[in-house]
């Protein structure tokens, strides 16, 4: 083998550059350690976006009851009463949707390398319910096409930071608003669940598709006004997180036309083809 590089009956004319070249060439362990703590960085990021979403939809939650308990006890009709009084339920139930979504995340994470299985339909739910506000700030109309499908062996934080990141990148592809479709389904052919997430926004060329899973290639310069992009898990992260699952990513996009992004997922049970 030549990766040791020394033959100690012949002298070697640059020994010295090939003794330090060995010295800081980093090992294959200290590589798989920097990838790690790149990724867990990333999760971070991603973990910080969404503790700036969640406290801002909670907070418009808070402020919607404040606001309608205070129209309420300055109304005495029981007209106005009545409808301060839905508007608070709908804002409490919403919030304990938000927290909801918040411990379950929470759980998850702290078992972070825990494989379970996973419904995701539910967990996706669970992250629409912290990007809800957002998606209508920005006019995105969410429509969903959602299958009855089995279950996938998945760690749920991962894939939550993943959908999370994918979700994001979708609303900011369409800053004056547009559709967004989510569909899940199965695919029995391959044995398979599919989440398909797809924007109708400004789409991709070719040569950003080339590059678009490189670890540090990125189309954003920074945050945008939301505090978001430019820092979250990435691409590069995502399809290392998919394929730890056993998992594929595929990508469709066209200038103008938007993008497609569709991850698979082997099956827990056996999917059947529609009769």
């Amino acid at each position: 083998m030549h990766i040791a590089g020394h033959t100690p009956d012949a002298p070697h004319p640059r020994g010295d550059s090939v003794e330090q070249s060995a010295a800081i060439s980093p090992s294959v362990t200290e590589i798989e350690a920097l990838k790690a703590q790149l990724l867990e960085a990333r999760k971070q990021a991603t973990l910080g976006e969404l503790l700036g979403t969640t406290t801002h939809e909670f907070n418009n939650a808070l402020t919607t009851i404040l606001n309608y308990a205070r129209l309420g006890l300055r109304h005495p009709d029981k007209e106005t009463r009545d409808k301060a009084l839905n508007r608070i339920l709908s804002a409490s139930t919403r919030a304990a949707k938000i927290t909801a979504s918040v411990l379950s995340m929470s759980r998850s994470h702290r078992s972070s390398n825990r494989m379970e299985p996973v419904n995701l339909v539910s967990l996706t739910e669970e992250v629409l319910v912290l990007l809800e506000r957002e998606m209508m700030k920005y006019r995105v109309q969410v429509e969903r096409e959602f299958s009855e499908v089995p279950k996938v062996l998945a760690n749920p934080g991962q894939l939550q930071q993943v959908l999370l990141n994918l979700l994001v990148n979708a609303r900011q592809a369409m800053p004056d608003g547009g559709r967004l479709i989510l569909r899940i389904a199965t695919t029995p052919a391959r044995q398979s669940v599919s989440l398909l997430v797809r924007d109708m926004g400004c789409g991709m060329s070719r040569e950003v598709m080339q590059k678009m899973f490189d670890a540090n290639f990125s189309t954003k310069a920074g945050p945008d006004e939301t505090g978001k992009g430019g820092t979250g898990l990435g691409l590069t992260a995502c399809r290392e997180i998919i394929e730890s699952h056993k998992g594929r990513i595929r990508v469709e996009s066209s200038i103008g036309k938007g993008t497609g992004i569709t991850i698979r997922f082997p099956s827990l049970r056996p999917v059947a083809a529609a009769g």
